[in-house]
């Protein structure tokens, strides 16, 4: 039986890492692709029946998928958007939960409000993973992402808290009044805080005394399952405190960690997400084949069954729009401190928000938390089952195609490259002027060799701005050369590897050297790949200072050379245009960097992309872009 099982578990694994191979290669979200192939499995007579059970979801799979999310979201983001998660993850879960209860209590009359509330709040909350995976996937603008991921991070816990006083309800004699459940959910809020803060505080002085990542990595395994496990024995939210808990030790990772303790921690829970999330969705369409089955000893008719599934799939999707409509000036209020330049995002971006409501399998397994003889058992396990696959399924295949016909900017890799362009930029000027404080004997020119090395990243990441195709950048010639020598080196490495010569244990560490810089250099190779698929726009990046106030971008033609590099016979890779006399000069990707060499005589502070297409402007004084 236990081979039985491990052979189910491997071929479920294969299976998934087919269908995500198979789903990018069709060019569709991989959750849409694993239920669809998880139902149609699940009437193999070959295949087993696989019951979820609430357990293993919501304290085996829920609490590594919320931390891996919690870890990889920006408490940042989330503070600036606050109000819009707030507003979906309770208000919006407890509206859906009353809508639902209220539509399927008149279907039904059988059905108590109790159980029709308990259902209501089996259907309310939106699944991280589908919304976030398919937001990606179709690039979906980052402020829509940000909402989604906020509101998945905590719209479970809201959910939970009202299914548990829901249950509780079927079982208590006495009624349950509305401010019981309004004191449950804050005292539940208010402890799951409390045992995120505590559980941040222990990791976190741990970790300023653990250099090993392999003991970092897995202090990081346990934390989900602690913090979960303590707030549900308190009566607390665990989804709060494993939120809580993942957002701040995300937020202080860099101060906590060291360098390698990052990296390491990053790729394991990436790869854990992964699995987790994809393997997920495919057990979601494995329930497809018993669900259906069970309704055949329902006492309600067919029509009726079709009725209250399909009901209840609809009231989830509407009310979740007309919510989002009715509290538009809430949810996309703009900032006090931004103008007009900066308007509010368009209806467009408010309907995606509100078709964006996919559900996941907290939701199906949520539905098991419902008593087993509860009436009508059966039908509200399909409900809750059609409301999953049905959401997938019709929003999931139909949002792509509202972006695009809506219009709807998809994020664009230019702005990431000037952002992080200028962001290197700033921080290497913050290194020099500390390097300008220490005191030290350098007798071999290690000081400018580090400066050289601080240029020569800065130049490779305003290099990826540029638009001409016909022209190698120096950066990608670097990539090109360098990725020729790292494959001799590591073919000669083999060859001593293969003679003995060699230590193992220093073969493995030149080898993962060159790993190191090897991935390095394909990441950003990526990355000017996708710059180069869009043409240059116009940036609006951040507040602009003085100075680039006051001079404005000018509109005239691409500048055809650098005419200090003609007379001294060198070569230009970029051509920048100073937008106080208009002299064109090469950039600092070119050799002799004529645009800095003209700032630094004249003082002249703004300068503008003089490339085809390219309109952006650089403030030489504050170190920053518009």
């Amino acid at each position: 039986m236990r081979v039985d099982i491990a052979l189910f578990l491997v071929a479920l694994a294969v299976g998934v890492l087919a269908g995500v191979l198979v789903a990018r290669r069709l060019g569709v979200p991989s959750p849409l692709l694993l239920v669809v192939a998880g139902a149609a499995a699940s009437f193999l007579p070959f295949v087993p029946q696989v019951h979820l059970e609430p357990e293993v979801v919501l304290i085996g799979l829920l609490p590594p998928l919320l931390y891996a999310a919690a870890l990889s979201s920006s408490l940042v983001d989330f503070n600036t958007y606050r109000r819009p998660i707030l507003l979906l993850s309770v208000g919006l879960v407890v509206f859906t939960t009353v809508g639902v209860g209220w539509l399927v209590h008149a279907l039904v009359p059988d059905v108590s409000w109790p159980v029709a509330l308990a259902l209501g709040a089996v259907v309310a909350p939106p699944d991280a993973v589908a919304a976030t995976a398919i937001g990606r996937h179709i690039g979906l603008p980052r402020k829509i992402v940000t909402i989604l991921e906020g509101e998945s991070l905590f719209n479970d816990a809201t959910a939970l808290v009202l299914l548990r006083t829901a249950v509780a309800a079927i079982a208590a004699t006495a009624t349950i009044h509305a401010w019981e459940i309004g004191l449950d959910f804050v005292l539940a809020a208010a402890g799951g805080a409390a045992v995120g803060l505590v559980a941040y505080w222990i990791a976190a002085s741990m970790r300023r005394r653990i250099t090993d990542p392999s003991v970092d990595v897995a202090l990081s395994l346990v934390v989900p399952f602690t913090s979960f496990i303590l707030a549900e024995e308190i009566d607390a939210s665990g989804v709060i405190a494993v939120v809580v808990a993942g957002l701040l030790l995300g937020h202080r990772a860099p101060v906590l960690q060291t360098a390698q303790s990052r990296i390491a921690e990053r790729i394991n829970w990436r790869t854990i997400a992964f699995l987790l999330e994809n393997t997920v969705f495919a057990l979601i369409g494995l329930q497809a084949q018993w669900l259906w089955q069970d309704l055949a000893d329902s006492d309600l008719s067919p029509a009726r069954i079709a009725t209250v599934c399909l009901s209840t799939l609809v009231a989830v999707i509407v009310l979740r729009l007309v919510w989002v409509f009715a509290f538009r000036p809430v949810l996309f209020r703009r900032p006090r401190n931004r103008d007009a330049q900066h308007p509010a995002p368009p209806w467009s971006f408010q309907f995606l928000l509100g078709w964006a409501g996919m559900r996941g399998v907290v939701t199906l397994a949520a539905a098991f938390v419902i008593p087993d003889d509860t009436e009508h058992h059966e039908v509200l396990l399909m409900a809750a089952f059609t409301v999953v696959a049905g959401t997938l399924l019709i929003q999931g295949l139909s949002l792509p195609w509202f972006a695009r016909r809506l219009r709807v900017p998809a994020p664009d890799p230019l702005d990431d490259a000037l952002a992080r362009a200028t962001l290197l930029q700033q921080a290497s000027k913050a290194a020099l002027d500390e390097l300008d404080t220490l005191e030290y004997d350098d007798r071999v020119g290690v000081v400018d060799l580090i400066r050289q090395r601080l240029d020569q990243r800065n130049f490779a990441a305003w290099e990826r701005l540029g638009t001409q195709a016909d022209q190698e950048s120096p950066a990608a010639l670097y990539y090109r050369i360098r990725s020729r020598l790292i494959d001799a080196e590591r073919g000669r490495i083999l060859e001593i590897r293969s003679a003995g010569q060699v230590p193992s244990e220093v073969v493995a560490d030149v080898l993962a050297m060159l790993d190191v810089e090897e991935s390095m250099l394909d990441s950003a190779e990526q990355e000017r790949d996708e710059t180069a698929a869009y043409a240059a726009r116009r940036w609006q990046i951040g507040e602009l200072c003085a100075d680039l106030e006051r001079y404005a971008a000018v509109d005239e033609p691409p500048a055809t050379s650098c005419r200090a590099c003609v007379e001294e016979g060198t070569q230009w890779v970029s051509l920048r245009r100073c937008l106080e006399c208009g002299n064109v000069g090469c950039c600092d990707s070119s050799p002799r960097q004529h645009a800095t060499e003209h700032f630094h005589e004249t003082q002249h502070p703004v300068m503008q992309s003089a490339e085809p297409g390219e309109d952006w402007r650089w403030c030489y004084v504050h170190h920053l872009t518009a």
